[in-house]
């Protein structure tokens, strides 16, 4: 009696609408957690290993998305910077793309191109004057007469990779570790790699618009051994 009467009418309009009720609390889940991630937060692993010694490829991290809410940034942020198209894309292709974002765990996506997704930390804001000696930039920040290093001037601790370059080495190209003094405009901001060998940054683009600079590193979740605010 008890076998058949899991296979009744009674009992099966209850399987069917606990059933109902899991798919929409999964499907309202997914498209809450979609939305977030599509335009407050992003969810990306590091793809290379320009930011070493303390940002590793394959470390993932929480992003903060500027594309409802630009907060202001900080000297020694970490930020995710765009270089490819600036495009702007409609909120339908915004939310397909971490639809897809989801389902390959943030491996790919369908506009972002992530030969053109680098990952750099911020020397100096707008009206900051910057110059660098020895692959160590310096910093005469806005309004202020003196001149400090970029650890002094960041609130964030951090190291660096200083390269050896060759004795004849022309201070004059990119990755010659020395830019004379200049002024940044209004919205822009100066990056740079933690490693300071070949990669590019602003000593090869110059300085970032704002529009370039897609959101900041909020929190490292992968690996467990260095999981926290980068």
């Amino acid at each position: 009696m008890k076998k058949r009467s899991l296979y009744s009418y009674q009992e099966e309009k209850k399987y069917r609408r606990r059933l109902h009720v899991v798919l929409v609390c999964i499907a309202v889940f997914f498209v809450v957690y979609v939305s977030f991630t599509s335009f407050l937060f992003s969810m990306r692993v590091v793809m290379s290993d320009s930011m070493q010694p303390d940002v590793h490829a394959k470390d993932r991290f929480i992003f903060s998305s500027y594309e409802l809410y630009t907060p202001e940034l900080q000297r020694g942020d970490i930020v995710l910077i765009d270089m490819g198209s600036e495009d702007k894309r409609d909120i339908f292709m915004k939310f397909l793309d971490g639809f897809i974002r989801f389902w390959t765990f943030q491996r790919s996506s369908m506009s972002e191109r992530e030969n053109f997704l680098y990952l750099k930390r911020v020397l100096a804001l707008p009206g900051d004057e910057v110059s660098m000696t020895n692959f160590v930039a310096r910093v005469k920040k806005k309004d202020s007469p003196y001149w400090i290093t970029e650890f002094e001037s960041s609130e964030r601790r951090y190291e660096v990779i200083i390269p050896q370059s060759p004795a004849l080495w022309d201070r004059s190209l990119p990755f010659s570790g020395s830019i004379d003094p200049f002024v940044l405009g209004e919205d822009e901001y100066f990056l740079l790699s933690d490693d300071r060998s070949n990669t590019n940054d602003s000593r090869t683009w110059g300085p970032a618009p704002l529009k370039r600079i897609k959101g900041a590193a909020l929190f490292r979740y992968w690996p467990v051994t260095r999981i926290g605010k980068p």
